[in-house]
């Protein structure tokens, strides 16, 4: 059980999990976010670099969860669309400190799916997230 009252689910025996959990129990006020991509407050791409774009959309993620009072630690799953998963791999290192700089060291359970285009043209990453704020 972590401090916020989430529960992470691994089976004892299973291979730890790198940078993600296989589940989440967790009991509050639920909220829900739409697949955020990563463009700033007026819509407009500052970058076409992937790791740019992971961040600018975790910023976004943080600025949403801000608007429903919640936190980054209030969150217990995370989708990644991503259009390149060679892409994505190439950038783990920059993903990895833009992660830790605006989540945290807290990894709800997560999956990455690779699609064949987002909505955006220009976007190479949509996240789509729950967290649950503790009553």
């Amino acid at each position: 059980m972590s401090e916020h009252g989430h529960e992470f689910l691994h089976p004892k025996g299973w291979k730890a999990t790198p940078g993600y959990s296989c589940g989440v129990a967790a009991r509050g006020r639920m909220i829900f976010l739409g697949g955020l991509i990563g463009w700033n407050a007026e819509q407009e791409f500052e970058t076409d670099d992937f790791a740019g774009q992971v961040r600018q959309a975790l910023e976004n993620i943080v600025a949403v969860l801000a608007e429903g009072g919640a936190r980054p630690d209030h969150i217990v799953r995370m989708t990644w669309y991503v259009t390149d998963k060679r892409e994505y791999m190439g950038a783990l290192r920059e993903i990895g400190s833009a992660y830790k700089a605006l989540i945290g060291r807290h990894y709800p359970a997560m999956a990455l799916v690779q699609v064949a285009g987002l909505v955006e043209d220009r976007a190479k990453v949509e996240i789509e997230v729950t967290a649950v704020v503790p009553e």
